[in-house]
């Protein structure tokens, strides 16, 4: 690490990595004030350095200079907590999640500011921040061999809004350790009501175009070798279709979590699955059309290797999972070449779709929607609010075309007077 002292050793300037940005520090009031100068030259980085250090001194002489705990401190206190309490219940890469999006966006930009001077405009500034392209972008972003720029875009709503979620926990987990009295309100106050859409899902006629190009390709595959994945990639279709199970949740189902059952109500033969997925443990009846594709899962010979390592073939145990492989790039390329990639939204249809295409069906169909939700684990409202408000068929006319009967005195006298204002022959 390169280290240069400057005004008589109180401001140290550094950088970790040759050719890197230079960074700078001090010590005032009891406490380290730290700061990046973003800056790779050493002369710049000196003059820079030294104007926040004289700012800094002058802050401290009218008394504007607060001390007190950094956001960086909280941070750090909010990574410890978060990863101890939530092993187990969230999933390693969600926690990963809320540390980039520390370390590459909030620290840098908020730096050591005092936890207790956030506000709400403290939160707008970053948003304004984050929205706006950066003066420099086309001198730090040059790629390629000729130099071309890389292209500037703003974040998405959704990025944005996460970050600005993750400083929330960091200010909430401050407050519990009381070195703020109460964490600000961090909403976007220009945030219109989002818009309600549909997510992508097969209609009827789509989704049998697509189990129709998925059997044509399982019966005559580009390549012999990939028979087997066609083969699964056709009845994976058909049992996500007939079950709406969430691709999380069908990578973790063996074979020793289904057992094919008599349905009382239809008396044909359906699955009971135990579902383990993002809701924990949960249960699921299948439609009938998921019976066939599971017995040819279950009948179907798979690679494996035996006890020397050698390459065999043999029918899948009890314990093995129901799709051991991803279809990914196979799925996609039939979508593609059956121009059902997309739908009339322009949005891209992914194996969720078949979960999301299993639950308009029910809706379709005259199901009890709480019992579609239960059977999907999954809420009522939200069934309502990103399926049932898009179906037509969800619209009951005879409780909209009502008319109320007039009573035979009112009919008369409106009779009556129709016939005075007609034109006499």
């Amino acid at each position: 690490m390169e280290r240069h002292r400057i005004l008589g050793d109180k401001v140290i300037l550094y950088r970790r990595s040759e050719g890197g940005s230079w960074h700078y520090y001090t010590f005032l009031k009891g406490r380290e004030w730290r700061r990046s100068t973003k800056e790779k030259s050493l002369g710049k980085a000196r003059d820079i350095a030294t104007d926040w250090y004289m700012e800094l001194c002058a802050k401290d002489h009218f008394g504007e200079l607060k001390t007190g705990k950094t956001l960086t401190q909280a941070a750090k206190i909010f990574e410890t907590e978060y990863e101890a309490t939530t092993r187990g219940h969230r999933s390693p890469k969600w926690v990963q999640g809320h540390k980039d999006r520390l370390r590459l966006h909030l620290l840098p930009y908020f730096g050591d500011k005092i936890v207790s001077e956030f506000t709400s405009g403290t939160a707008q500034e970053y948003r304004v921040h984050r929205m706006t392209k950066p003066e420099n972008w086309d001198e730090e972003n040059k790629i390629g061999e000729k130099g071309e720029v890389r292209p500037w875009k703003p974040p998405a709503r959704n990025t944005l809004h996460n970050e600005v979620v993750t400083l929330s926990m960091v200010l909430k987990a401050a407050r519990r350790h009381k070195w703020i009295e109460q964490v600000p309100d961090l909403s976007d106050p220009y945030r219109r009501q989002s818009k309600v859409e549909h997510r992508p899902w097969f209609t009827p006629k789509e989704y049998k175009q697509l189990y129709e190009a998925t059997r044509k390709n399982a019966a005559n595959p580009k390549s012999k070798r990939f028979k087997w994945h066609a083969e699964q990639l056709h009845d994976f279709v058909l049992f996500m279709a007939n079950t709406g199970l969430r691709p999380d949740e069908v990578k973790h189902v063996e074979f020793r979590d289904i057992e094919i059952v008599e349905d009382d109500y239809s008396g044909q033969n359906i699955l009971e699955i135990e579902v383990r997925g993002k809701r924990g443990v949960g249960y699921c009846k299948s439609m009938p059309g998921a019976v066939r594709p599971f017995e040819r899962l279950r009948d179907r010979e798979r690679p494996t290797k035996n006890e020397e390592g050698e390459s065999i073939s043999a029918l899948p145990k009890p314990t093995d999972k129901l799709f051991p492989n991803e279809f990914k790039k196979m799925f996609n390329g039939i979508m593609i070449e059956n121009n059902l990639k997309f739908d009339r939204s322009d949005k891209p249809r992914t194996a969720y779709s078949l979960r999301h295409s299993y639950i308009c069906f029910r809706l379709l169909e005259g199901a009890d929607i709480y019992q579609v939700a239960k059977n999907c684990r999954t809420s009522v409202e939200m069934i309502e609010k990103h399926y049932a408000a898009h179906l037509k068929d969800m619209i009951d006319t005879s409780l909209i075309n009502v008319r109320r009967e007039r009573s035979n005195r009112k009919a008369q006298i409106a009779k009556e007077d129709d016939s005075e204002q007609r034109p006499q022959a």
